[in-house]
């Protein structure tokens, strides 16, 4: 019996548990017990989380307390919230859960994973550690795909959307976004990671597009990888948010990210290229003539890079176009293949 139900049972029975009685005559003797706590509405508790957060030094305080209690009350954020839910007491069993979901936040665990989901470009995605959580750079990623897809014709053996590798697919979140948006396109995701291979396939099956993604597992650095994906060439793009990390920057990642996150995913070598580089030497062996990779890099990469291909001249790539994220930064690029 818990707290709220023993209480219950002593104001009707009295304190020897027997109900009427002289003891329960008596019980009227006793000094009158304090009041119960009120209990607090959502915008009480996002106050008081915030300020828990902010004391422990948690990033995004009010943000993180927000997205929890919008969650336990059914919400995704606490502005889309009923107004009438702000001032409504919750609950004890909600009061728990809140305190629960808090404590692992104080623990510099993600929000993503604390709620075990997350939104990207619209699409409700299962989060679950240890597979990378989707940035909003990677949104912008996807935009620019889709403006670039949209301004030329795909047509392969008569399908009428373009096929799409995606190299590293995490939780789906590009693979299964391109699907969204171009109705007839196919999309071949790999990943090396088990977590992430069956994630992704979770995903897909949670938003019903299964029937147009193939789930490869496959580790692109490893030798000969590329005959596994020829089945599916020639492909129109590769896209992919690799492992760009330079390696001597992986310590001062923020704890959310050194604790939770697959450093897998994280880290690129030395100066961040090494998954880069065997994404561009694998790709001309798969994509069409003229078929672009479309990557997500560390700012200091588009020079690498550049210099990379032209030490590569066997490869027909070429560094097209470097594109900004919202910070003003050169984050991602875009590769195409000429033809030999």
């Amino acid at each position: 019996m818990g707290f709220w139900g023993r209480m219950l049972w002593t104001l009707v029975s009295g304190p020897s548990g027997r109900r009427g009685g002289a003891q329960g005559r008596a019980f009227s003797l006793w000094p009158p017990r304090p009041p119960l706590p009120r209990l607090l509405n959502a915008t009480e508790l996002v106050s008081h989380w915030t300020g828990v957060f902010e004391k422990r030094g948690i990033p995004e305080a009010r943000e993180s307390s927000e997205y929890i209690v919008a969650h336990v009350l059914g919400a995704k954020t606490f502005q889309s919230l009923q107004p009438v839910l702000w001032t409504q007491p919750l609950t004890p069993q909600q009061l728990l859960c809140i305190q629960e979901l808090c404590s692992r936040r104080l623990q510099r665990m993600p929000v993503q994973y604390i709620l075990g989901e997350w939104d990207f470009q619209g699409l409700n995605l299962k989060m679950a550690p240890p597979v990378f959580i989707p940035r909003p750079e990677t949104e912008e990623l996807v935009e620019w795909v889709l403006e670039e897809m949209a301004q030329r014709p795909h047509v392969i053996e008569g399908q009428d959307g373009p096929r799409i590798l995606e190299v590293g697919c995490g939780s789906g979140a590009i693979s299964l976004s391109l699907l969204t948006r171009l109705p007839e396109s196919q999309v071949i995701a790999v990943d090396k990671e088990e977590a992430a291979i069956n994630l992704t396939c979770e995903n897909a099956k949670r938003l019903q597009l299964q029937d147009r993604i193939w789930i490869v597992p496959l580790d692109v650095t490893s030798e000969g990888s590329w005959t596994h994906l020829l089945p599916w060439s020639p492909m129109d793009l590769v896209v992919s948010n690799p492992p760009y990390i330079f390696h001597q920057d992986m310590e001062q990642l923020a704890p959310e990210i050194r604790s939770y996150e697959d450093p897998v995913a994280l880290d690129g070598g030395e100066e961040g290229m090494d998954i880069i580089t065997n994404i561009l030497t694998l790709a001309p062996r798969l994509l069409k003539d003229c078929g672009s990779i479309f990557l997500e890099v560390d700012p200091r990469h588009p020079e690498l890079v550049n210099n990379w291909l032209q030490s590569r001249p066997d490869l027909y790539l070429n560094l097209v176009a470097v594109h900004k994220d919202f910070c003003g930064k050169p984050r991602f690029l875009h590769v195409q293949r000429s033809e030999p």
